[in-house]
């Protein structure tokens, strides 16, 4: 396994591809459909932030280990990380996945080994069998396939790709063995083998699992606004309760997983899976319910001060201290309020990104000292530093410890 093509250079493929020309002794070979990320790639440009993945890539382009590519070439292993988005009614697209799959099947050979690790409905593994072994049947039996669901945290994923525990899921024990020998290279973690269905199936249920933890705090944040309790001071309280651990409310979900990866179990067992839906619709909701917040706290300064106030949306990204905007309610409830105060003067601060395609970003210490309503939605380090104001109205909506 000198040779590896890895499809898909976002934010699983691209570090995944650096770290493992970095710590194992390989060829790697990154491919995309985006020429511009294949550019920067190339270039030593990193197309999403990461603190210190950018000097690595560097040396691994450098020493010749990485490159990339808008096609496949002939390999020995070839890995699948492109996305799996939704289409409908959150069904499961795993197009994506399909293409990939497709355009190597002219380039595999007999001992190669096969790998998804894309976030996939139960099965994918096996459809993609059908599909490699149609067109090519005489690599049924002579061939390594595995499903391997990544386990990385953005804004941690040098040390989470190196260390985390994995699962390896193979069609055959001769396929776990084989993927485990590629990981072991590479990740310091723990391997643990199982069939291809429980693997994907366990990185569906490790999300899950969260976001049915996460709509548990954000249904009683609303409950103790109702019932006028301080959340925060009631959850640090229970929590207290040696078999008692409940997770702080956000305003809502968001990310490539959490947000998404119910819904692959969902859409497969709408009868069976009750809570995990329950959660879902939660989750979602509390971004509505902030939204209306903020609104209503809006207008009401309207109503006392006969003006309009001016509000800063403190934070865009779906969780702190990155760039990363991919489902966050905090850029869904931004949006709901622009559209209702397209007007007033709403400044958007996201500390983490230079610029916006959409919006007119605002320095977050600018937008403090000038905003009549403050409204935090997510718990940015830069925020923490802020000193307080009593003339400002506050919507704490992630709990900012230092205001």
């Amino acid at each position: 396994m000198k040779d590896i093509c890895i499809i898909g250079l976002g934010y699983v493929g691209l570090p995944t591809a650096i770290i493992a020309a970095k710590k194992g002794n390989f060829n790697i070979l990154g491919v995309d459909t985006n020429k511009e990320i294949v550019d920067k790639t190339n270039n030593g440009q990193l197309h999403i932030e990461e603190s210190g993945l950018e000097t690595i890539l560097q040396e691994t382009i450098k020493s010749g280990k990485l490159r990339a590519s808008v096609k496949p070439n002939d390999c020995d292993t070839y890995i699948i990380t492109v996305p799996t988005p939704f289409k409908g009614d959150h069904e499961p697209d795993i197009s994506y996945v399909e293409s990939a799959t497709r355009s190597i099947i002219p380039l595999l050979k007999n001992g190669d080994l096969f790998i998804i690790e894309s976030t996939s409905p139960v099965g994918t593994v096996d459809n993609m069998a059908k599909i490699i072994f149609k067109e090519r049947p005489e690599l049924k039996g002579n061939i390594f396939m595995a499903y391997c669901p990544e386990r990385i945290l953005p804004g941690n994923v040098i040390y989470e790709l190196s260390h985390n525990d994995r699962t390896i899921g193979g069609i055959n024990e001769a396929s776990s063995d084989k993927a485990i020998e590629f990981y072991s290279a590479f990740v310091d973690g723990n391997f643990y083998k199982t069939n291809t269905h429980t693997a994907e199936m366990c990185k569906l249920v490790e999300n899950a699992s969260r976001d049915v933890n996460i709509a548990f705090a954000n249904e009683l944040s609303i409950i103790c606004d109702k019932a006028g309790i301080n959340v925060y001071e009631l959850i640090t309280l229970a929590n207290k309760h040696p078999r008692v651990n409940i997770l702080q409310p956000r305003c809502g979900v968001g990310g490539h997983c959490i947000a998404v990866d119910p819904y692959f179990i969902t859409y497969n067992f709408p009868k069976e899976s009750k809570l995990i839906a329950t959660a879902r619709k939660v989750n979602n909701y509390k971004a509505l319910w902030c939204a209306e917040k903020i609104k209503n706290t809006i207008l009401n300064f309207k109503n006392s001060h006969n003006r309009i106030p001016s509000v800063a949306m403190m934070g865009l990204a779906y969780k702190p201290d990155i760039d990363d905007l991919r489902e966050s309610p905090a850029k869904f409830i931004v949006s709901n309020i622009i559209q209702e105060y397209n007007n007033a003067d709403i400044m958007i601060v996201e500390p983490n990104l230079k610029s916006h395609n959409i919006y007119n970003l605002t320095n977050y210490k600018k937008a403090w000292e000038k905003a009549d309503i403050v409204v935090f939605l997510v718990a940015h380090k830069e925020f923490k530093t802020l000193k307080s104001q009593k003339n400002k109205v506050i919507l704490d909506f992630c709990h900012i410890n230092a205001i």
